[in-house]
């Protein structure tokens, strides 16, 4: 038995780090950056902090900027074709998981061709060669896309979401900056954070969890609950240890895989485009109840690593119910919703249970699980 732990070639972190891509371009050797982005994020002129820097530095760029939420097939095809014609030779990838997400893709197929289907990508693709390089400049402090070797991608036609895994996709340079993250309004930030510590509790009681993993994710479970609430209040060390939170998490669920929660939340945003760290949080405190059987003593190390005082003097059910409680408090904290009940319609519910069975994520759940499992859990939560 052994393991794999796969990350960025290099990282940078902290506030002025967006500096360093300009010296990576030139240190790289690259003629055209093809820049990844949103249109919220070009409107708010948070994407020309990064495009100001290529401009002060005479690095030629052209943009592309058609990006949804929730990123689909369409476009990703579109962002091939507009790869292709630009003639670039690297991606700056600028945006929450969805532009990281879409640029994975674009630069998996501009290397791949033979995968231009991108549905062939689903699951674990066996691509040949490396992703066109990409470098990843995260503006919300959740998805940890430029630290992970996954992405998902939204089928319109068939009203899913599915994930890819490939370590041919991850960011060669990642750029986590908090000020790149400053602003990002409060239910974003909420919304986000929530996803992290979703991320960080998944990956640590998921069936591949190890030593280095849980490491990781103890210390993000740590980091982003103590400084979720001052993100949430815009201060900016609550922004900065949040950056660093959000990346931890990735450099270790990216490597082990995650579980029900997200396999719940990934219908929902295919089919309602529900926020994708709204889904995680509402579900998340559920779905600790339900695996909590299946985790062993981990509870009691989360329920430490959230602030829980005299864990050590617990009962079992006690601390797992703390670990609970305290993952419910700070979702309360950060003004997230605390049911399903505007989101999911009742007649929905079994194609939505279907589709979580069917998610790439479920496999790795501590607990093993059936899709009337997940519809009584859906239930539960309108």
């Amino acid at each position: 038995m052994y393991n794999r732990i796969v990350l960025n070639e290099i990282s940078y972190h902290g506030k002025g780090a967006i500096k360093e891509i300009a010296n990576e371009v030139k240190n790289k050797g690259f003629k055209k950056c093809f820049v990844c982005t949103d249109p919220d994020l070009i409107k708010f002129n948070v994407s020309s902090k990064v495009t100001g820097i290529l401009e002060e530095n005479n690095i030629v760029y052209e943009i592309y900027s058609k990006i949804k939420a929730n990123p689909t097939i369409e476009n990703v095809q579109e962002g091939i074709e507009a790869f292709k014609n630009s003639k670039a030779d690297c991606i700056v990838a600028i945006g929450g998981g969805s532009s990281i997400d879409t640029a994975k893709a674009i630069g998996i197929i501009a290397n791949n061709p033979e995968f231009s289907d991108v549905r062939s990508l689903e699951g674990v693709a066996e691509t040949k060669n490396k992703s066109v390089p990409i470098i990843a400049v995260p503006t919300t402090a959740g998805t940890a896309a430029e630290v992970t070797i996954n992405y998902v991608i939204t089928d319109v036609e068939k009203n899913r979401k599915f994930v890819c895994v490939d370590t041919n996709d991850i960011p060669i340079i990642a750029i986590v900056d908090p000020d790149m993250m400053s602003s990002m309004p409060k239910g974003l930030t909420a919304a986000t954070g929530m996803d992290a510590l979703t991320h960080a509790i998944e990956g640590y009681i998921t069936k591949g969890a190890w030593e280095m993993t849980d490491m990781f994710h103890l210390k993000a479970i740590e980091i982003i609950s103590s400084s979720l609430r001052d993100a949430y209040e815009n201060k900016p060390e609550g922004r900065e240890q949040m950056a660093l939170g959000q990346y931890i998490a990735g450099m270790g669920f990216s490597n082990v895989g995650l579980g029900l929660v997200h396999s719940m939340a990934h219908p929902l945003g295919a089919f309602y485009d529900t926020p994708h760290g709204i889904a995680n949080a509402i579900i998340l405190p559920t779905v600790m109840e339900y695996n909590a059987e299946c985790t062993g003593k981990k509870y009691k190390h989360i329920a430490k690593a959230m602030g829980v005082k005299n864990v050590e003097n617990m009962s079992q059910e006690e601390y797992r119910k703390a670990a609970i409680d305290a993952v419910r408090k700070l979702s309360i904290d950060v003004e997230i919703p605390q049911d399903l009940k505007e989101i999911v319609k009742k007649e929905d519910i079994e194609f939505l249970a279907k589709s979580a069975f069917n998610d790439a994520c479920r496999p790795g759940n501590p607990k093993d699980t059936c899709v009337e499992d997940i519809i009584k859990l859906y239930e539960s939560l309108i």
